[in-house]
């Protein structure tokens, strides 16, 4: 800390103070009232403090995340909020977010998934038919060049991107056929190879 940087926290100490005075003989009459006030701000500071200082924390008990045990040979997702299993793999390089959906054939992409992996939905061959709960829709079928969940990697992994519209990729049953053993305990999905 240098001179001038202790003279202005000198400054502002002593403005602080010359302030709290004042406002301490302005609100004589009313002490009490002022104090509980000034205890009601200390307490929202020191509690915005705790949560900045545990925000890793609390956001991973609001938000939990999935959990690779290599050492164990299985991943383990957490529900999510909206009852669902979510997983974040990585395709030919690209980290998508996918929902586990069993009851999905493939892994199927959305549009917008498709292109961040690699493809281009524009010059894929739409003559594949899938059933969803909207009816249904024409899915062109790939093959993706590398699939990343965990520590584990699969190579040329067949899938379908979907040419209706879908917010969220899905982990279907062709690529869930590649663990030996799919368990959900508690609030848990766990998939062991």
């Amino acid at each position: 800390m240098t001179g001038d940087d202790f003279g202005h926290m000198a400054y502002l100490m002593l403005l602080l103070v010359f302030v709290g005075f004042w406002f301490v003989g302005a609100q004589r009459e009313r002490i009490g009232k002022t104090l509980q006030y000034a205890a009601i701000w200390a307490l929202i500071f020191l509690g915005a403090i705790a949560a900045v200082g545990l925000w890793e924390d609390i956001r991973s008990t609001v938000k939990p995340v999935q959990t690779v045990l290599m050492d164990e040979g299985r991943i383990e997702l957490p529900r999510s909020g909206d009852g669902h299993f979510h997983a974040t793999l990585d395709v030919n390089g690209a980290s998508i977010a996918f929902v586990v959906d069993t009851g999905a054939s493939d892994l199927v992409l959305s549009k917008q998934d498709a292109v961040r992996a690699g493809l281009d939905p524009d010059n894929l061959p739409f003559f594949g038919r899938a059933m969803t709960a909207n009816g249904p829709v024409a899915t062109a079928p790939v093959r993706l060049d590398e699939v990343r969940f965990g520590g584990y990697t699969d190579r040329n992994v067949p899938a379908s991107v979907n040419d209706g519209e879908m917010s969220t990729s899905l982990l279907g049953m062709t690529y869930l056929n590649r663990f030996s053993q799919i368990t959900i305990a508690g609030n848990k999905l766990i998939l062991t190879r």
